[in-house]
C-alpha cells in the first residue's frame, strides 16, 4: 500500500483506512503480482504486506570514509557473534583428532589406541548445527521482543551454559554432545540477531561491507581456533581441549561489553514508539547531528513502515507462505541461497581439514589447518570490498564458477593421482601438494563470495514485519545442511573417498544457475527501496538497472526491466 507525501520534509500521516489504500503498480513477472485493492480484512488477515512510501526528497549526505570509523568499529562489534560461531567450527576440527579427547570420549582398539566411530565422531561435530537451528527459530524471537541488543545478551547466556557443560565433561561423550546442543542454541540465536541489527544500524552504501564483517569475524574464529589446537596438541592431558573452550567465556565477556557501545535498532525504536532514540540511533550511525533533516527524513520513511505493518497486526507464521506480499519468494530465496553456501562443500574443509590432509600424507596436518585459516581469514578482508564494488549477483555467479573449477581439479587429482599405486602404498606427495593448492584458492574464491554474501543478502531481503521469522528460517537452512554434510561426510568419504568432490561440483553448478535467474541485485539500496524493487516485479538479471521510484527521470523504462523476450540462454549472454 502506498502512504502518499506532498511536502517536505516527510511529515509521518495518519494511517488511512485501508479500504482506501491502493496497492502499488505490478506485474506479472515472477517477483510479482498483479495489482489488486485490498480490503482491512485482507490486511489484518496477513494476506497482504502493507507499502510505504518510496518518495524521499532527502537523502543521507555521504561523508568521507574516515568519517565512518566510529560506526564501522561499532558493527565489527557486533559482527564478533560471528568470531564465537568460528571458533567452535576452528577447535572442533582439532579435538577429534587429540589423544586426550579420543581417550575420553571415544572406544578403544584392540591394540590399546582410541578412536571416534563415525558415528559419534559425526553427531559430536554435527549436533552443534541442530542446535543453532532451533535457536536461531526460537531464541531469535527475543530480538522482536525485548530489542536485538538485549535479545543477543539472552542467547550469549545460553551460549555460556553450553560451554560450561562442556568443560565439565570427563568421560561421558553424551555429555559433551548435550553441552554442543545448548552453546549451539545460542550460536544460533547469534547468527540471526548479528547481521539483523547491523543491516539495521549501517548506512546503506556501506551495509554489505559490514554485513560481510560478521563472516570476517567467523573466519577469524576459525583460524585462531586453528591456532589454539595447534598449540595445546603436545599437551597430554584435557589442556589439549579444555583451555580452547575455556577461552570462549572471554569472547562471550567481551561481546557483552561490545554490546554497551552499539546503538539499538532504530526500526525496532519506532516500533516501540521511541522515536527520540530512533532518531539519534540514525544519527549517530550516519556521523550527522539528531536535528539534521535528513534524518527526520529517514526517520519518518522508517516510522511509515512501521505504521503501514501495524494496520495488519501482529505477523504470523503463516504470512511467511504468503505469494501476494513476496514474502514467499523471498523467504525461499533466503532458505536456498543459505542451503547453497552449505553446498559449496566448505565445511568439509573447516570441520575435517586435519583428517583429510592427513589421509594426503602431511606428517603434521594441523599445521596445513593454519595455513587453511590464514587463507580463509586473509580473502574475507578482500570481499568487503567486492561485496559492494562487484555487487551481490556478480559475486555469487563468480564464486560459484570458480569454486567449481578448484573443486574440478582437487576431487580429480585426489581420484587418479594421489595413490598412483594403490591406497594400500604411500600417496604421492606431489598430487597432495596440488591438493593443497587448490583447496587453498577454492576457500579463497568461498571467502571473497559466498562465505559474506549469503549473509548479507539474508540480512537485507525481508520486510521489517516478518524479518526476524524469515532470518531464523533462511538461517535454520544453513544449520540443518551444515549438520547433513558434517554428521554424513565420514560416511561418504570412507565409502567414495575424494569422488565426494564431484557430488560438490554438480551443486555448485545448480547453484550457479539458480542465482542468475532469481536472485535480484540489492548493492546500493536501503532496505525500503529493497522493498519496492520486490514490489515491483523486476526480473534479477535486470535488476542491476532498477532505479528506486524517488530518482528516476521522466524517460525511465520500469516495464524492460520487468519483462524479456528473449531465450533464457541468450539472456545469460
Amino acid at each position: 500500500m502506498a502512504f502518499e507525501e506532498k511536502a517536505k520534509p516527510i511529515v509521518p500521516q495518519q494511517p488511512q483506512a485501508a479500504d482506501e489504500l491502493v496497492s502499488s503498480l505490478s506485474n506479472d513477472s515472477h517477483l510479482s503480482a498483479p495489482s489488486q485493492k485490498y480490503s482491512n480484512d485482507e490486511l489484518k488477515a496477513g494476506e497482504v504486506e502493507p507499502e510505504i512510501s518510496h518518495t524521499a526528497p532527502m537523502e543521507l549526505p555521504l561523508k568521507p570514509m574516515s568519517e565512518y570509523v566510529t560506526v564501522s568499529l561499532l558493527c565489527l562489534c557486533v559482527a564478533f557473534g560471528g568470531f564465537m560461531f568460528g571458533w567452535d567450527t576452528g577447535t572442533i576440527s582439532g579435538f577429534v583428532a587429540q589423544t586426550d579427547f579420543l581417550r575420553r570420549f571415544g572406544m578403544k582398539h584392540k591394540d590399546g589406541t582410541y578412536y571416534l566411530s563415525n558415528v559419534r565422531i559425526g553427531l559430536i561435530v554435527a549436533i552443534f548445527n541442530i542446535g543453532c537451528a532451533f535457536g536461531g527459530i526460537i531464541l531469535s524471537k527475543g530480538g522482536d521482543l525485548y530489542g536485538r541488543k538485549k535479545g543477543l545478551l539472552i542467547v550469549i547466556i545460553v551460549y555460556i551454559i553450553g560451554i560450561i557443560i562442556q568443560i565439565a565433561s570427563i568421560d561421558k561423550w553424551y555429555q559433551y554432545f548435550i553441552g554442543r546442543i545448548i552453546s549451539g542454541l545460542g550460536v544460533g540465536g547469534i547468527a540471526v540477531l548479528c547481521p539483523m541489527l547491523i543491516s539495521e544500524i549501517a548506512p546503506k552504501h556501506l551495509r554489505g561491507t559490514l554485513v560481510s564483517c560478521y563472516q570476517l569475524m567467523i573466519t577469524a574464529g576459525i583460524f585462531l581456533g586453528y591456532c589454539t589446537n595447534y598449540g595445546t596438541k603436545n599437551y597430554s592431558n584435557s589442556v589439549q581441549w579444555r583451555v580452547p573452550l575455556g577461552l570462549c567465556f572471554a569472547w562471550s565477556l567481551f561481546m557483552i561489553f561490545a554490546l554497551t557501545l552499539v546503538p539499538e535498532s532504530p526500526r525496532f525504536l519506532c516500533e516501540v514508539n521511541k522515536v527520540e532514540e530512533a532518531k539519534r540511533s540514525i544519527a549517530k550511525s550516519n556521523k550527522v547531528s539528531a536535528e539534521d533533516p535528513a534524518v527526520q527524513a529517514e526517520l519518518d520513511l522508517i516510522m511509515a513502515g512501521v505504521e503501514a505493518e501495524k494496520l495488519a497486526g501482529n505477523a504470523s507464521w503463516g504470512e511467511l507462505f504468503s505469494t501476494r506480499t513476496k514474502v514467499f519468494q523471498r523467504l525461499l530465496m533466503g532458505v536456498l541461497v543459505q542451503m547453497f553456501q552449505q553446498l559449496t562443500g566448505n565445511n568439509y574443509f573447516f570441520y575435517y581439514g586435519t583428517i583429510i590432509f592427513k589421509s594426503v600424507g602431511l606428517s603434521d596436518s594441523f599445521q596445513t589447518a593454519i595455513v587453511i585459516g590464514i587463507v580463509n581469514f586473509a580473502s574475507t578482508f578482500f570481499s568487503l570490498w567486492t561485496v559492494e564494488k562487484l555487487g551481490r549477483r556478480k559475486c555469487l555467479l563468480l564464486g560459484a564458477a570458480s569454486m567449481m573449477a578448484c573443486m574440478v581439479i582437487y576431487a580429480s587429482v585426489g581420484v587418479t593421482r594421489l595413490y598412483p599405486n594403490g591406497k594400500s602404498q604411500p600417496s604421492s606427495k606431489g598430487a597432495g601438494n596440488c591438493m593443497i593448492c587448490f583447496t587453498s584458492f577454492y576457500l579463497f574464491c568461498y571467502a571473497t563470495t559466498w562465505a559474506p554474501v549469503a549473509w548479507v543478502i539474508t540480512a537485507e531481503s525481508f520486510p521489517l514485519r516478518v524479518k526476524s521469522k524469515c532470518m531464523a528460517l533462511a538461517s535454520a537452512s544453513n544449520w540443518v545442511w551444515g549438520f547433513l554434510i558434517a554428521f554424513f561426510t565420514p560416511f561418504i568419504t570412507s565409502a567414495i573417498n575424494f569422488y565426494y568432490g564431484y557430488v560438490f561440483v554438480g551443486c555448485l553448478c545448480a547453484m550457479f544457475f539458480y542465482v542468475f535467474f532469481f536472485v535480484p541485485e540489492t548493492k546500493g539500496l536501503s532496505l525500503e527501496e529493497i522493498q519496492e524493487l520486490w514490489e515491483e516485479g523486476v526480473l534479477p538479471w535486470k535488476s542491476e538497472g532498477w532505479v528506486p521510484s524517488s530518482r528516476r527521470g521522466a524517460d525511465y523504462d520500469l516495464n524492460d526491466l520487468q519483462h524479456d523476450d528473449k531465450p533464457w540462454y541468450k539472456a545469460m549472454l
